[in-house]
């Protein structure tokens, strides 16, 4: 019975000791390269849904047996090179970025989760390649929203960039950027050469202007130094010639107080002569100065009685003889002016009504005609007739046949004797009244007057000269 009570108490004993070296393995220290995860049944989190692992970094955990488990996620810092090649830049130019990226697994709370929850168990290399991928994405997108100026002059603005785009993307599989270098920029167009060589060529230019810029400044150094040292020499020999200037003065002015005493004495006696003399001069001149003026206001009062006042008096007569005639002119020209005037006033009106009565008048004569121009035209015609026929009338008016005297043989052309033909050439030098309307460009009406000849009957100035014989018989 004892020995059986000894055997339980040393199994119990051993069973405890097992028990408390089981559980000093379970309790899991994390070192400080690595981040101990515990996944399993770890709790719940801030929320409703359970926890997928618990991280753990610099610290210790118990890791229960059977429902819980833990592994390791190296922080090692992975070094990935980008050789970026043809990404596109803002200005469309395609350009090379070479660079090296250097990540690892974050020690922040929630982003460790995300490293537990997709890398655990990722080789480095397969960590290495995921994010590879992500940073390739990253980058082009970079480039694409800069233009090469800034990618290339402003690093510090494109690495920033970079680290923005690609951190925000990496901490979602878990991983930091710890650092981003970017060794070269090329492109396939040759821009950034350009850019180089324009660079270059202006430190150039601004090293040979600085160049030439102290040079201009030593050689305005030389001449000031020049320039005060001839402004001291010439001081120094200003100062001497002053000197000898001071003592010559001093010499011309002992020689002029003597001169000028000398002078003194010699003026004052010529001067008390000179004055003795200037006054007797001068009663003589006063005297005949006022002798001259009463001589001059005397001739000055002649010449205005003799000369002066008829001149005026001439002139005011002209003056006002001038101003008559002016008058008179003035009003002679507006008086014929305005007879004038109302003389063409005159004309005109009388003009006017003239033609206001000729224009009712020929006005009532269309309106006698029935509205018929050329029956109006005819009968202002008819009314001038008597005037033609004077007209007619006066052209053999003055011509004055006393006798005829007639020797007629009785033979003749067509049947007429040399008396007829002469009184028929006569008669037809007068201008016949219907050839006088033609030239007018008008014809005459039928019913004023008719030709000479008609129903084929002439008249036979044998017989008119025949009967005048026997008249005047």
């Amino acid at each position: 019975m004892g020995e059986y009570i000894v055997l339980l108490i040393t199994a119990a004993v051993i069973f405890v000791f097992v028990l408390i070296v089981s559980f000093f393995k379970r309790y899991k220290r994390c070192p400080s390269d690595r981040v101990l995860v515990v996944y399993g049944k770890v709790g719940k989190g801030s929320g409703a849904e359970s926890r997928s692992a618990k991280c753990i970094h610099g610290g210790a955990a118990f890791v229960w047996p059977i429902i819980q488990d833990y592994a390791f996620l190296d922080l090692t810092p992975i070094s990935i090179e980008i050789n970026l090649t043809n990404a596109l830049s803002k200005q469309n130019i395609r350009v090379d970025v070479p660079s090296r990226f250097t990540v690892g697994v974050s020690t922040e709370a929630g982003v460790m989760t995300n490293a537990a929850e997709r890398l655990l168990g990722l080789s480095q290399v397969d960590v290495s390649n995921l994010a590879k991928d992500i940073i390739f994405g990253q980058l082009r997108l970079v480039v694409a929203t800069m233009d090469i100026e800034e990618i290339n002059s402003n690093r510090d603005k494109f690495l920033a960039a970079v680290s923005s785009n690609v951190e925000a993307e990496l901490k979602k599989i878990g991983l930091k950027l710890i650092n981003v270098n970017v060794t070269d920029i090329n492109d396939e167009s040759g821009y950034i050469d350009a850019l180089g060589k324009e660079a270059a060529a202006k430190a150039i230019n601004d090293a040979k202007k600085s160049v030439a810029e102290k040079n201009r400044d030593g050689s305005i150094g030389e001449a000031n130094a020049m320039q005060e040292q001839r402004v001291q020499v010439a001081a120094a020999d200003a100062t001497a010639v002053e000197g000898e200037n001071t003592a010559k003065i001093t010499v011309a002015n002992s020689d002029a107080d003597r001169r000028e005493k000398e002078a003194e004495a010699e003026r004052l006696a010529t001067a008390a002569e000179k004055v003795a003399t200037a006054r007797a001069l001068e009663e003589a001149y006063s005297a005949e100065q006022k002798a001259e003026a009463a001589r001059a206001v005397r001739d000055k009062a002649s010449q205005t009685a003799d000369i002066v006042v008829p001149a005026q008096i001439d002139k005011e007569k002209i003056e006002i003889a001038a101003e008559a005639i002016a008058e008179q002119t003035r009003r002679h020209a507006k008086g014929e002016a305005d007879a004038i005037y109302m003389k063409m006033e005159a004309e005109a009106k009388g003009i006017y009504e003239i033609l206001s009565k000729q224009a009712d008048g020929f006005d009532k004569i269309v309106n006698a005609a029935g509205s018929d121009a050329k029956d109006a035209v005819m009968l202002m015609i008819a009314d001038k007739l008597p005037e033609l026929v004077s007209t007619q009338v006066e052209a053999i008016k003055n011509i004055k046949i006393d006798k005829v005297t007639v020797w007629e043989n009785g033979n003749g052309k067509d049947g007429k004797t040399s008396t007829a033909n002469f009184m028929q050439g006569m008669m037809g030098s007068i201008p016949p009244m219907e050839e006088l309307f033609k030239m007018a460009g008008m014809e005459l009406p039928t019913y004023l007057g008719k030709k000479v000849e008609e129903n084929n009957e002439t008249v036979d100035f044998e017989d008119v000269s025949e009967q005048e014989n026997k008249e005047e018989e």
